[in-house]
């Protein structure tokens, strides 16, 4: 068997993973077309990678299931239904992205400062065809200030990698409606203990033996 025999193989098996994990944190089995976008975002995601290096996982394996996979797990602690979600920080589009080609009922916002990553993400968009995705370009804190209309709109906000909670949860909760719900990737005890309100929520896939963790907040005010 040949070494491209063998990533074809593997690749497939992460797809294969990647679409029980849909129907797991769904409910239903994903569409043709949430699959064609997966294999679209990772060509466009490996192709600019190449030259703008968006994300340091780099094999198509280890995007599928490092990247793809665990946005989908974010879902988890989500209600089921129409939803407003802000992705803050959304580099490549992780952990919106995903969310939003698994949900089509999320009306998803991707906020990113930087504009080599805007830019693929504008790709992203007009490539895979997705209604329901909204991206602006700025920093998060000044986003908010200058467009009143952000303030206080979203059902959820989601961050996978936009530095420590202790200083973006302040400016997720000015893009919360009241009962809305911060939802962070880390494992972090410290930060849970240092921040009221913070907790640590174990998200699971049993058939799949998968594990893991995030850090929620609700707004209560």
């Amino acid at each position: 068997m040949t070494g491209r025999h063998r990533r074809s193989n593997s690749l497939r098996g992460q797809f294969d993973r990647l679409d029980h994990v849909i129907e797991l944190v769904v409910g239903r089995a994903p569409h043709p077309e949430a699959h064609s976008r997966f294999e679209r975002y990772l060509e466009l995601l490996s192709a600019w990678n190449r030259s703008q290096r968006l994300t340091g996982v780099l094999s198509p394996e280890r995007i599928v299931a490092d990247l793809f996979v665990d946005s989908l797990l974010f879902l988890k602690v989500m209600r089921p239904g129409d939803l407003k979600v802000v992705d803050i920080g959304a580099g490549a589009g992780i952990p919106g992205v995903p969310m939003a080609i698994a949900r089509p009922d999320i009306a998803m916002t991707l906020i990113e400062s930087k504009r080599k990553r805007v830019s693929f993400l504008l790709a992203l968009q007009r490539e895979l065809g997705l209604q329901n995705l909204t991206i602006l370009e700025g920093r998060a804190e000044v986003l908010v200030r200058s467009n009143p209309e952000l303030r206080s709109s979203f059902d959820v906000v989601v961050t996978r990698a936009a530095g420590p909670v202790v200083a973006i949860l302040p400016i997720a909760m000015s893009y919360l409606e009241v009962g809305g719900l911060f939802v962070a990737g880390g494992s972090s005890a410290s930060e849970v203990l240092e921040i009221p309100g913070l907790r640590r929520q174990i998200v699971e896939l049993r058939q799949l033996e998968m594990r893991r963790t995030l850090l929620t907040a609700s707004k209560l005010a």
